[in-house]
């Protein structure tokens, strides 16, 4: 086995957890991050009262493949918000003691440690660009819309043409405390399970509506983290997914 992931599991280990900052009795970190009040936000139509094309859940599940690469048609507003809400939607905000969220997806210890970006290509009603979803809020915080991003990130994630050319690209950033906070070290292994339970999500959502998704886990880190203005360790990338329609 490779020494680093060896590495990995050893000190990921339930013996080696030592003491978290839970058990410390230290105050949880925030449920989600801040953002920059001067950007445009974005109110999303209610995912509530969308209603997918297909909602049989056995027959999505069987019909649910890899697609790569998409159509080059645009989402509406409405499917990006079934979409984000079936992958991070949040339910309920409990107060503390708990201090956590209860959303759509499991997650270890209810920490959620992702905040979910979002590479617009083509969305009815949006700009080409960089978005964050404020999932307690289920609203959008433009981030950047400068031109050239979407050709940034193709190289990002090693040429990979179907970047660009999907409808929109989801990027789930960890927010490392969030989990470490109560598992320690243990907590790294989470994310990752995590970012599996999401990701899934995605996948059949988008099936539900006559589209698919593209799990990407080829990338430069430097390079994508650096795009999202991340420092890679106390945040970062840790799984994309693109989606768009089928052909």
């Amino acid at each position: 086995m490779n020494e680093a992931g060896q590495q990995f599991l050893e000190e990921s280990k339930y013996d080696q957890m030592g003491q978290s900052d839970q058990m410390k009795g230290m105050p949880p970190p925030p449920m989600e991050l801040p953002y920059d009040t001067t950007g445009a936000v974005i109110d999303l139509p209610s995912p509530r009262e969308f209603r997918p094309t297909d909602d049989n859940l056995k027959a999505v599940i069987e019909k649910r493949r890899t697609l790569r690469p998409p159509a080059r048609e645009p989402l509406t507003m409405a499917e990006l918000s079934y979409l984000l809400w079936c992958t991070q939607g949040v339910q309920k905000v409990l107060p503390p003691p708990d201090a956590r969220t209860v959303r759509n997806v499991p997650s270890a210890g209810g920490k959620h440690t992702f905040e979910t970006y979002l590479l617009v290509n083509r969305v009815e009603g949006l700009k080409p660009g960089v978005y964050r979803f404020l999932a307690i809020d289920h609203k959008l915080v433009e981030v950047d819309t400068s031109e050239g991003l979407s050709g940034k990130m193709v190289k990002g994630c090693l040429d990979q043409q179907h970047v660009g050319t999907s409808a929109v690209m989801f990027i789930w950033v960890a927010v490392a405390q969030r989990t470490i906070w109560r598992y320690n070290t243990r907590g790294y292994r989470y994310m990752f399970l995590d970012a599996g339970h999401v990701c899934q999500n995605l996948y059949l959502s988008a099936e539900s509506i006559g589209c698919g998704a593209c799990a990407i886990g080829a990338y430069s880190d430097n390079e994508v983290n650096r795009l999202l203005d991340l420092d890679g360790r106390e945040q970062f990338v840790i799984y994309m997914g693109t989606v768009g329609r089928k052909r």
